[in-house]
């Protein structure tokens, strides 16, 4: 009589197709549906692949709502005889839920190296613990051994609208981390994936690309530099970078772009001196709109008599630009808080507006800047 019990149990626990397409065929899926979902964290793939089980339930069609959790998911370890062990939760339905992370992250603040772990999770009232296995390819937790942890970390679940199928979401995408959640009934889980290198990734990625089809266009190697300035990233081979894109047989060019990009890189690197004569080569290569940036990254630092100096010539080289040579007057009076002179040059550009011009979406914006000066007079 045990053993047919045991035997009752062992198929009752193991009805899955899953586990029969892995013994030779292939049938539906029953009713807790495999779900994979992916999200990007810059260049690092979080991967989640779980079955879905229902809060209803499939045979019975009972409602569980409020016997999910502590009851058909007990909180802790439990005893399961088969196993005869005491096991954590799988994190889902049936074969093992697994977890794959395409570079080093960390997990609640941890270490997890790259690769493919087995989920599992210990529920609790207040708090739950998630488990990363090593051992991701058994069936469900009856083979779970807690010296292939890989990685344990604790987190409080927290209240959600109800959600019928046991479903993963990535609820925070940000550059650098995202929080995936587990979420069913009325309870979330949250887990933070943060990726601590990720502008050194895209380095890494930067000089891969660099060496192949992207590395002879001088405005590839500019927008690199440029990403390590901005960062305050490998600064001394973006100086060598900014070298190439100047003087580089075959896509070498001495043009604003490049001389610029060499000049932020000399100037975060201390150097000052040289940057500024280098803005000063890079100015007689300019266009108007290359000038009229200039001018903007002046204002952004508050050299504001520099900014109009620089507008002044602007006029004086492009004089057919009226459009935004009068909004970069414009911005720089305002800043300067001559009022009278600001109004007057946005009244000039906003009555010289092209169809052509790409700032046509910033018309509102404009119109808002003029309205407040005269209304402020």
């Amino acid at each position: 009589m045990f053993k047919k019990t045991c035997i009752s149990l062992l198929l009752l626990f193991l009805s899955n197709n899953t586990l029969f397409a892995q013994n030779g065929i292939t049938l539906p899926e029953s009713s807790n549906q495999k779900v994979s979902l992916s999200q990007w964290i810059g260049l690092v793939e979080a991967n989640v692949t779980y079955n879905s089980p229902n809060v209803t339930n499939p045979r019975s069609g009972e409602d569980r709502t409020g016997k999910i959790w502590g009851k058909l998911v007990p909180y802790g370890f439990h005893f399961v005889t088969f196993a005869n062990q005491m096991i954590p939760w799988r994190a889902g339905a049936q074969t093992n839920t697994v977890f794959t992370v395409s570079h080093d992250v960390k997990i609640e603040g941890q270490h997890l190296p790259a690769g493919k772990y087995g989920l599992f999770m210990l529920a609790g009232k207040e708090e739950w613990t998630i488990i990363f296995s090593k051992n991701y390819n058994s069936w469900g937790a009856l083979y779970y051994d807690q010296k292939e942890d890989a990685l344990r970390v604790t987190v409080k679940p927290t209240k959600t609208h109800f959600t019928e199928w046991l479903t993963y979401d990535f609820i925070e995408r940000k550059s650098d981390h995202a929080i995936m959640a587990l979420k069913w009934e009325y309870l979330s889980v949250p887990v933070k994936i943060e990726v601590p290198n990720i502008n050194e990734l895209y380095v890494e990625k930067l000089r891969s690309d660099l060496r192949n089809g992207a590395g002879f266009s001088d405005s590839n190697w500019t927008e690199a530099i440029n990403f390590c300035v901005t960062n305050n990233i490998n600064l001394e081979e973006a100086l060598k970078w900014a070298d190439y894109a100047i003087n580089r047989q075959w896509f070498g060019n001495k043009n604003f772009g490049t001389y610029s990009a060499k000049a932020n890189v000399l100037e975060k690197l201390g150097r000052v001196e040289e940057a500024k004569a280098l803005r000063a080569e890079a100015l007689k290569t300019a266009n108007a709109k290359e000038i009229s940036s200039e001018g903007r990254r002046l204002l952004s630092k508050n050299k504001i008599k520099e900014a109009l100096k620089l507008y002044a010539l602007n006029a004086k080289k492009f004089p057919e630009e009226t459009f935004m040579i009068h909004v970069d007057f414009a911005k720089v009076y305002t800043a300067l808080g001559n009022k009278k002179k600001a109004i007057k040059h946005w009244e000039i550009a906003l009555n010289n507006v092209s169809d052509r011009t790409d700032q046509k979406v910033f018309l509102p914006r404009y119109n808002s800047a003029l309205k407040k000066l005269k209304e402020n007079k």
